[in-house]
């Protein structure tokens, strides 16, 4: 064969097994050396393939996309710094376990280090950030160098899918010419056995013994005082698991806004949703001591918790994890358990007698109700509080719609004013980092799976990726975009630096006086600055309803913001300091 169909059976072998592998997208952005790559991409009808001009956005909306999908998705890049773009979202995509396939192209070994253009060292670009690096031979014809191909393609899907899922990084060094041969009569059978796979994966879930399973009954029936704790995680199954759970033993279940479980089918009676709130009391830390505390997925977004459990370090901690890492932030975990989290609700449930003495998840239920009382007063709001937008946003959203949060405030507000619900509204954030980068390309990516799509940041994140908008234009997504602008980093007024008044503002205030209509009249959108609660509303339903992109702006005080946060968590912890002395004398 010649250098050209070399080429083209070696790389449609590595395609062809990419879409046996179950890969079915893949981002692309433009390049030379990609060239191959991304031609037999577009070639192959089982690729869906995007093209994105920013390889950091590109990684971002590939993210989002894989987060929504729960499968692989590809981002396929040139040589040089194209790839270094790509960090900040494998980065998140490590820490958040999202399956990313990064494939990027590179010059050949004898151009490397001897000042041959848009050449780098790409060998473990990405350092720890990735479950594997690979780098591929040379393309060659033969039937066993496509049998290596395909290996190559299935143990990268493979080890990106298997918990803790996560990037995996191929680099595929290439000679000119680099234009394939799109005629060749086997361009995606070359290489291939009698099998439809060359390789299959079996992957199973890590789940207790019988034994283990006895001693975890004997645990939860002595300590009576327990909490269920669940953070950021993606099992669909979970949610249901931990409520037969927390039926058997009587303990609460304390669900992040990214846990899945505050919005669905599953029963809601025994999950706690407002304990950011009402664990800022000091009486209430005081008066709830726990036994134990069994936690799920990542640490939860509230801060109020996490003093919680230092200030109650006595207490023991189970960290239940098939992805067997060290999550862990308070130093404290008493036992990491490495099996299927569902798994180990179900067989530990099963096994449980049913709990008669609810007297401790009374008292977590009766302080969220009371909680959820107070919250309702924000109803009578005129001013625009930022938190009020979360139950607007609440209750206009269709059941089964993808709700993206941005970092900062946005998820903070997301994780107070949240409230259960059975609408099966699914909660996502870029919280393996908290960064703010990314943020537009990650939602529009989670909106390519079909769902009606919100997302809910600040103006600074909206700022970071401008870049984002591109993808609602060229492949006419539809997104409600809503903009809590109050010109800077409002989270910076509830932390210490807030009162270093001298340089406050321009280190962290940041005000950077933008107007973004003009930005997303660029790319096609349709732009509303709303003044009134009325307007929002009435803007959210128009976005929702209606195709293409619509960004919603609405401008807030960030000092009125703070003092009527600060208003409304001052009131409750009256309230339930009154409450809790009450209770104490009766």
């Amino acid at each position: 064969m010649e250098q050209k169909q070399i080429l083209s059976v070696y790389l449609g072998a590595f395609v062809d097994e990419l879409t046996k592998q179950g890969v079915s997208d893949v981002i692309i952005s433009p390049g030379s050396r990609s060239t191959p790559l991304a031609l037999l991409m577009a070639e192959n009808e089982k690729i869906n393939t995007y093209l994105h001009v920013d390889e950091r956005s590109a990684a971002f909306f590939a993210l989002g996309m894989a987060k929504a999908k729960k499968k692989a998705v590809a981002i396929l890049c040139t040589s040089g710094t194209a790839a270094a773009n790509y960090y900040p979202a494998i980065i998140e995509a490590y820490h958040s376990r999202i399956p990313l396939l990064v494939l990027t192209a590179d010059r050949p070994h004898e151009l490397r280090d001897v000042g041959a253009p848009q050449a780098m060292n790409q060998l473990h670009l990405f350092g720890d950030f990735v479950k594997v690096f690979i780098e591929t031979a040379l393309p060659e014809g033969t039937e066993r160098m496509c049998h290596y191909i395909r290996s190559t393609a299935a143990r990268g899907v493979s080890t990106s899918l298997t918990v803790p899922a996560g990037p995996v990084h191929i680099n595929f060094p290439l000679r000119e010419p680099l234009v394939p041969d799109l005629t060749v009569t086997d361009l995606w059978d070359h290489g291939i056995l009698k099998r439809e796979q060359h390789v299959d994966v079996t992957r199973g879930q890590k789940r207790l013994s019988e034994a283990q399973i006895v001693d975890y009954v004997s645990l939860f029936t002595t300590y009576r005082k327990g909490l269920i704790v669940c953070g950021q995680q993606s099992d669909e199954r979970l949610a249901e698991a931990m409520v037969l759970l927390s039926e058997k033993t009587g303990y609460p279940i304390l669900a992040d806004p990214l846990s899945g479980a505050r919005s669905g089918g599953h029963k809601g009676d025994h999950i706690v949703e407002c304990y950011d709130t009402f664990l800022r009391s000091e009486a209430v830390v005081e008066s709830l001591q726990p036994d134990i505390i069994i936690r799920f997925g990542d640490s939860p977004v509230s801060k109020a918790f996490s003093l919680y459990v230092q200030k109650h370090a006595n207490a023991l901690q189970l960290i239940v994890d098939e992805g067997a890492q060290w999550r862990d932030p308070s130093l404290i975990g008493a036992e990491m358990v490495y099996c299927n989290e569902a798994l180990f609700c179900h067989d530990v449930a099963e096994a449980l007698p049913t709990c008669t003495d609810c007297k401790w998840l009374s008292t977590w239920t009766e302080l969220n109700a009371l909680t959820k009382e107070q919250f309702a007063t924000i109803h009578t709001y005129e001013d625009l509080f930022e938190g009020k937008a979360i139950p607007i946003l609440q209750k206009t959203l269709p059941e089964g719609a993808t709700l993206f949060v941005g970092n900062s405030m946005p998820i903070r507000d997301m994780d107070t004013f949240f409230e259960v619900d059975q609408k099966g509204i699914t909660i996502m954030a870029n919280r393996g980092v908290n960064g703010i980068d990314g943020t537009i390309s990650s939602a529009l990516g989670a909106g390519t799976d079909g769902s009606p799509l919100v997302l809910f940041l600040g103006d600074l994140s909206f700022y970071h990726d401008l870049n984002g908008l591109l993808m609602a234009k060229l492949y006419k997504l539809n997104a409600t975009i809503v903009v809590m602008n109050n010109d800077g980093g409002g989270i910076f007024s509830y932390l210490p630096q807030y009162a270093e008044k001298k340089h406050f503002e321009v280190l962290f205030g940041t005000p950077l006086g933008l107007d973004y209509e003009h930005t997303v009249r660029m790319y096609d959108g349709h732009f509303a600055r709303v003044e009134t609660w009325n307007e929002f509303e009435s803007e959210l339903q128009r976005g929702i309803h209606e195709d293409g992109l619509h960004v919603i702006e609405m401008k807030t005080d960030r000092e009125k913001n703070l003092h009527m946060h600060r208003t409304l968590w001052n009131n409750i912890n009256d309230m339930l300091t009154k409450h809790i002395t009450s209770r104490e004398r009766s």
